[in-house]
């Protein structure tokens, strides 16, 4: 039994360093504040403030990261570009040149692009001024004949796999085209696609 008026702490034995013996450490220090601050130098290593050889050490890990860094962002850089562009002989296939010489007025050529029939027609005048008689708004697929070429004389359009006997009839869909390439009857939805193509000179074109 304990008196009252004494706290029980004053009851508790102190060690000589008035540290409360067989108590947790958080407890101890609590309970004996003190200024002294002790240092497990077994299970740490101190260096002092800029230590050579560790400030040399930090600049290598500093510089081997940037260093690395900067690395794969080239090659990153790089694969793109590389996988971005085509090779000579891959822009030689995606290409066609075609001499245009030998195209009578009125007569129609079919060459094969893509895998896909392009028909190549020299027009005449007639054919022309047909083309640009047509009433626009009669069209399923409105288009005026002047923006469906680049030269009034040459149209040159992309069939599917079903036109490959003229370009202006498809006998699977009974679909007809006019002399532009316009659809006028039958069941295809739209004209006949304009090719990509550009005139090396008056008789060369190269389509792609």
């Amino acid at each position: 039994m304990f008196s009252s008026g004494f706290a029980y702490e004053s009851l508790i034995l102190k060690s000589e360093n008035n540290v409360i013996p067989d108590v947790p450490a958080t407890v101890a220090a609590i309970k004996n504040p003190t200024s002294k601050i002790v240092y497990d130098e077994y299970n740490h290593e101190r260096f002092p403030p800029g230590e050579p050889s560790k400030r040399a050490f930090a600049y290598f890990v500093l510089t081997s990261g940037r260093f690395v860094y900067a690395s794969l962002v080239h090659l990153l850089i790089l694969k793109f570009v590389l996988s971005m562009s085509a090779s000579k002989d891959v822009l030689a296939l995606l290409s066609l040149k075609v001499d245009l010489s030998s195209i009578d007025p009125g007569s129609t050529v079919t060459i094969k692009w893509h895998g896909k029939p392009v028909f190549i027609r020299r027009r005449t005048e007639e054919d022309v001024k047909l083309a640009n008689s047509v009433d626009i708004g009669s069209l399923r697929d409105p288009q005026e004949d002047v923006a469906r070429v680049k030269d009034p004389k040459w149209l040159i359009v992309v069939g599917s796999a079903h036109i490959w006997v003229a370009f202006r009839c498809c006998p699977c869909h009974g679909s007809h085209y006019d002399i532009s390439g316009r659809i006028r009857k039958g069941l295809a939805p739209y004209n006949l696609e304009v090719a990509t193509y550009t005139f090396l000179d008056e008789n060369k074109l190269l389509i792609g």
